[in-house]
């Protein structure tokens, strides 16, 4: 992986406390594993960032390498890797995750008028590169 490849991913994950690098966008995820991240993320009311791997090439390839990891997508927690698809289900199924979230003091978020349309405005995409 390129020196900027690593940079970049490394900025793009410092960006939020939640980011999900993933095939297509919250909104319209391009394959089944990644829309279950997104699910489960919803469910906990979790905001989130995201990247689509298949807009980059270079990011696409260089986040395996980044984490060690040859699958995507991939959910990063206040900078830390933490798991694809199957790792964040047996997670949130278990009350894992929702434990990691609070102690790292990532919050779900409430709407004050109307919790349904806070979900809405969960996702911020990384820009496509």
């Amino acid at each position: 992986m390129s020196q900027s490849a690593f940079e970049r991913i490394n900025d793009i994950i410092a960006a939020s406390d939640v980011h999900l690098f993933m095939k297509g966008t919250p909104a319209a995820p391009q394959c089944g594993f990644s829309g279950a991240v997104v699910q489960v993320l919803n469910q906990l009311g979790i905001p989130f960032a995201s990247t689509n791997v298949l807009a980059d090439l270079e990011i696409r390839e260089g986040i395996k390498a980044f984490s060690n990891w040859p699958t995507i997508p991939q959910l990063y927690i206040k900078g830390e890797f933490v798991g694809g698809c199957d790792i964040v289900r047996e997670m949130a199924q278990s009350g894992e995750l929702t434990g990691l979230l609070s102690e790292r003091s990532v919050s779900p978020a409430v709407s004050e008028t109307d919790p349904s349309a806070a979900k809405a405005k969960f996702h911020r995409s990384s820009p496509d590169f």
